[in-house]
């Protein structure tokens, strides 16, 4: 049976682990050459090596937060890859202290940086290669907490990710015209290391009942197996006892 991703090209940030990497993982097995970027470049090695699917998965460092990191990434893409078909954007980042009253400015810039002017620096890279030709798809990673403030994200998760939300829309009214399409997916709570940023430890039997990343790269999947007239704009997944209205 052919792979129906065969022939296509991803970048995936946040690439190393949970959603992102579990993305490129799935996209890779359907025959898509992926790349998988982040900021921990150990981290993208081992789980390169660990991947034992075909075609391998491609590494390489940025931060996406930093413009000039996130233009030597696609510039490494456009040497090594060429066009770039689908756009993952999955970086993320939190802070044990989420109350206004806790955080520092600093936290707030940093978590802000990587969610929203983060995803905007890869929007800018990825995008003009897409409308010229009139093809693409970009997979914005937000979550519900960019859908619905959350007390348990804190202050600057939800702002990120609401920034995050409003660009894939916005971007998405902008390119759909001429044939570009963007997905935001809203993942509830889902078993990824960014757990490990929470007030307070969470369980394995928590972790065992919530979202699994794989869960959210079959979603990621089903989108990007779509033929190009079908545009999914939105898509919620989230465990299924998590109360969401």
């Amino acid at each position: 049976m052919s792979k129906r991703l065969a022939g296509k090209t991803a970048v995936v940030t946040g690439g190393g682990s949970g959603i992102g990497l579990a993305i490129a993982q799935t996209l890779a097995g359907e025959g898509c050459q992926a790349a998988i970027a982040g900021r921990d470049e150990q981290k993208l090695t081992d789980a390169a090596a660990a991947f034992q699917g075909s075609p391998a998965l491609l590494t390489h460092g940025v931060d996406v937060a930093d413009r000039a990191s996130v233009g030597r990434l696609f510039e490494w893409v456009k040497q090594n890859l060429g066009r770039v078909d689908i756009l993952v954007t999955s970086a993320g980042v939190n802070t044990p202290r989420r109350k206004m009253s806790e955080m520092s400015p600093e936290e707030w810039d940093r978590i802000v940086g990587v969610m929203a002017t983060g995803t905007y620096n890869c929007f800018h890279e990825a995008l003009p290669q897409m409308v010229e030709r009139g093809d693409g798809l970009i997979i914005n990673i937000s979550s519900i907490a960019g859908k619905r403030a959350l007390d348990l994200a804190g202050i600057a998760y939800c702002a990120g990710k609401f920034a995050q939300t409003a660009l894939g829309t916005a971007v998405g009214l902008e390119v759909g015209p001429v044939g570009v399409r963007v997905t935001n997916i809203y993942p509830g709570e889902c078993n990824t290391p960014i757990l490990n940023e929470r007030p307070k430890p969470v369980t394995d039997e928590h972790r065992a009942r919530i979202l699994q990343p794989q869960d959210v790269a079959d979603a990621a999947l089903m989108v990007a197996c779509l033929p190009p007239r079908a545009h999914v704009a939105e898509l919620v997944i989230k465990p299924a006892w998590q109360a969401y209205a």
